[in-house]
């Protein structure tokens, strides 16, 4: 038996070539394009005619030879980016200066600085990758052929982590006659996304009805330039008394450094909402069409995912993107608004059914049991706690 050969290669024959093209790989990576080993090898083969190369071949094993030697490797995508514009620097400042200008002047506490943001989901969100045994050419992830269903969730949350409530927006005409979550909202149109009427709709079903509203809804919110959201009739509505949300418009492709929810909740969330799929696809009680294919999941339960995998989301989490995106500053994370000393005193204080009463977003007449309002005791209670309060 011969002896094993050393992993030695040879002196590199296209020296300046092989530098050519790393720099070409290298410059149209830094412009977030997609670079596969086919276009390697046709670029190199034309830099070898430029050259006058007469004996370069580019062959698959060539290409691999490189990318070995120069330090590349085949990746998977992590995120889709943005063309940045040319003065981003100049933008990031101007919309940093006039959100930190309304912030102060309006003496918004970090609970009345909100980020709302659509993020589109599908019915089926198999992961890009799983373990396998080595050598399996086919690696195939079941699913019940849902992936390019898609609906919309819109996230909206505070700069001191309180969350608002998700709205879910359905691709279809009507509303489905199922028992949704009460801490989400569902509605329906065509396309299955935002639009001029869902933002009408969102500023009286969501902002309105968020924690502390109740008393005093202004606020500054925080929104990319979609076109749903800078519609006239949208501005309007924001402007109105009983809803009272100045509105911090950020720049196009300037979300990925200056929106919190991109910066640090969406990623999170989206892991949260796999995590259930891949359980309910796994644990699930599945119902079968006559074809034979797993039905999908029901719109509850897509639901029951988006409530679950909202409420999963650290507040912790969502103070760190307003900080990132520089916002607000760490300091400001650590001083809570003027009103969460009495709001804490209040929980301390009253008992657990009756500080649901004042955190209620829902209507006396939806009260089936009225009696914690007739009780003399109770609202005796209230009436000497808050009188020491105040």
């Amino acid at each position: 038996m011969g002896r094993k050969r050393s992993n030695r290669h040879g002196k590199v024959k296209w020296t300046a070539l092989e530098e050519n093209l790393l720099r070409w790989v290298l410059d149209q990576r830094n412009a977030g394009r997609s670079i596969s080993t086919v276009k390697i090898r046709l670029r190199a083969k034309s830099m070898a005619e430029d050259m006058q190369i007469t004996d370069f071949k580019g062959g698959i094993n060539w290409v691999y030879r490189f990318m070995r030697r120069k330090n590349l490797r085949v990746r998977s995508r992590t995120t889709l980016c943005q063309a940045v514009p040319d003065d981003v620097d100049e933008k990031k400042a101007s919309f940093l200066q006039f959100t930190r200008k309304l912030i102060a002047e309006g003496k918004y506490s970090l609970k009345n600085v909100i980020n709302m943001d659509e993020v589109p989901l599908t019915f089926d969100c198999p992961p890009n990758r799983t373990v396998d045994t080595c050598g399996v050419k086919t690696i195939s992830i079941i699913t019940t052929g849902q992936e390019k269903t898609q609906f919309t969730v819109m996230l909206a949350c505070c700069a001191d982590g309180t969350k608002l409530k998700p709205l879910l927006i359905f691709k279809r005409k009507t509303i489905p006659k199922e028992n949704f979550p009460r801490s989400v909202v569902i509605r329906c149109n065509e396309k299955g996304w935002c639009n001029e009427d869902i933002m009408l709709d969102w500023f009286q079903e969501v902002w309105k009805k968020r924690e502390g509203a109740f008393f005093n809804s202004k606020g500054v919110l925080i929104m990319d330039s979609m076109r749903a959201h800078i519609k006239d009739s949208v501005k309007a509505e924001a402007k109105k008394k009983n809803i009272g949300a100045e509105l911090s418009v950020i720049p196009g492709g300037l979300t990925k450094i200056l929106q919190p929810l991109d910066i640090s909740v969406n990623k999170s969330f989206k892991s949260h909402v796999r995590a259930c799929w891949e359980i309910w696809m796994s644990e699930g009680l599945h119902t079968f069409t006559k074809g034979g294919n797993m039905r999908r999941a029901s719109y509850t339960e897509v639901a029951e995912w988006v409530d679950k995998s909202w409420k999963s989301v650290k507040v912790s989490t969502i103070r760190s993107g307003f900080i990132k995106a520089r916002i607000v500053s760490e300091s400001e994370e650590i001083t809570d608004s003027e009103d969460s000393d009495v709001e804490n005193e209040l929980s301390d204080t009253l008992p657990e059914n009756i500080l649901e009463l004042f955190n209620s977003d829902t209507d006396e007449s939806d009260f089936e049991d009225q009696s914690i309002l007739h009780s003399y005791n109770d609202l005796c209670l209230i009436t000497l706690t808050i009188g020491k309060l105040f």
